[in-house]
Parts: C-alpha cells; structure tokens; sequence
C-alpha cells in the first residue's frame, strides 16, 4: 500500500500511482472506498481520480461496481524487456509449431496464482477456446497452469492447492488427485487436460527452461489427445528447447 498521499505537497501523479499500486496478487478487485484506503487517499480525490484512470483505460469498472486494472496498463506491460523479448524470441518457434501441427498454441508464465497468457496462435480445428493474449486462467486447469504449477514454489502450490474452484464437471478439485497429476508432470516432463477448462477441449503442454528455471510454458489445444498425444509432446519439446536456447542466448549476448 502507499502510503501519505494524501500528505501535503503529494502530486497529482503520486496520488494516480498510489491508486494503481493499491493492486496486487491479493488485491485484484477493489471497491472505490478500498481503493481510497489502500492509497490513504480522501474518498472524493479518489473518486476524481479514478474516473479519469477508468476513461484513459487504466482501469476497468466491473458490473459488480469494483475495478480492475485495466487492458491499456497491459498493453504498456507488453513494452517492458522482459515480456517483449519472451515473445519476440518465442514468437517464429510457435509458428513452426502452429505449422506443423494446425493446432492452437499458447505462450503462458506464472502470475502469481494465475497463467498468464502471452501470445496465442489460433488453429484450424473447431475446439472451445476461453484465453486470449494478455487474459489469466486458473493454473490448476489448464495444461500450462499444470506445467507451473509443478515446477512453483511450495507456497504457491498450497495456495492453489487450496482454492481448487471447478470450472467444468472434469475439473480436477481434489488435492490429492491434482498432486499426483503435478508430480506426474515433473517426472514426465509435460502435462495434459481432458475438458478441464472447456468442454470440447483438450490440452498438452511442456515448459520453456532457461537452465534449471522453468520461465514460461508451452501448450495447445485440441479437441481430444488420442493417439497423437507422443507426437504432440515431441513438437512441443522441440519448440520449447529451441525457445530456451534463444533466451538464453539473448541473456548472454
């Protein structure tokens, strides 16, 4: 939280950032008086204020009468190194990939306790797509949550392991059940979804490594995993390898 902008002297700017900054992993949607205590704001300098960060796009009002961050603060977000650079090196590796197979790929990190979807290549086969560029999904189903989920720290773990909240009937709800789908995707080095998002759709996917560090994962979507499911995995490894070494190659260039 930030804190004394409503201090003497604190600028228009401190108070805009302050309200920005009063999100975060915990704090996703915020009421307009929540918004004003977490930046210790008035509440009629923050009403001003966040109406003029809901026209510029920095915002977002939701139908419950919350905000959240807005789409135009993602937009910027894309512009940072890190995330232009991962898709920018990623970018010709998931289009060979899109080529080989015609199926739908995604490029995923880790946002907290969310999937963070960061590039996405539609495919030709009619199957249910909910992620689009720049959305967030539950990592527990969909298949490049499961990839990082498995490879998170222990507490991020607990945390979704915790609020395992069902999404189709085929969602995996119970703990247990999804530990041992997390530690079969550490010992076969990918992970799958049967329906477990969207009806109609199956997921595959595997991680991008820099190194021992898992920084992002790589998945697609089909309508079932049938037979094709090891030459899925196989193009999917070969794409993410070729990924993991253009990043590495760009942090020591």
């Amino acid at each position: 939280m930030a804190g004394h902008t409503s201090a003497p002297g604190a600028t228009v700017t401190s108070r805009a950032l302050a309200l920005l900054g009063a999100f975060d992993a915990d704090h996703r949607r915020l009421t307009l008086s929540e918004l004003a205590r977490r930046a210790d704001l008035p509440l009629a300098t923050a009403h001003r204020l966040v109406g003029e960060l809901v026209d510029w796009g920095a915002l977002a009002r939701t139908p419950a009468g919350d905000y959240v961050v807005g789409r135009r603060i993602w937009d910027l977000g894309l512009l940072a190194p890190v995330q232009t650079g991962l898709r920018h090196l990623a970018s010709p590796y998931l289009h060979d990939l899109y080529g080989a197979t015609l199926a739908t790929v995604h490029l995923a990190v880790r946002d907290g306790t969310e999937v963070l979807y960061l590039d996405r290549l539609s495919g030709t086969v009619s199957v249910p797509i909910v992620s689009t560029i720049g959305s967030r999904l539950p990592m527990h189903a969909t298949g490049v949550g499961k990839v990082l989920l498995a490879h998170a720290p222990a507490e991020v773990q607990e945390e979704v392991l915790a609020h395992l909240t069902r999404v189709t009937p085929y969602t995996i709800t119970q703990p247990g059940l999804l530990r041992r789908q997390l530690a079969r995707v550490l010992r076969d080095d990918y992970a799958t979804t049967v329906e477990e998002m969207s009806l109609g759709g199956c997921s595959v996917a595997v991680p991008v490594r820099v190194g021992p560090e898992v920084v992002a994962a790589l998945g697609m979507v089909v309508p079932s995993l049938g037979r094709d499911r090891t030459r899925r995995v196989g193009a999917l490894q070969v794409a993410a390898h070729g990924i993991g070494r253009a990043l590495a190659a760009g942090r020591t260039g």
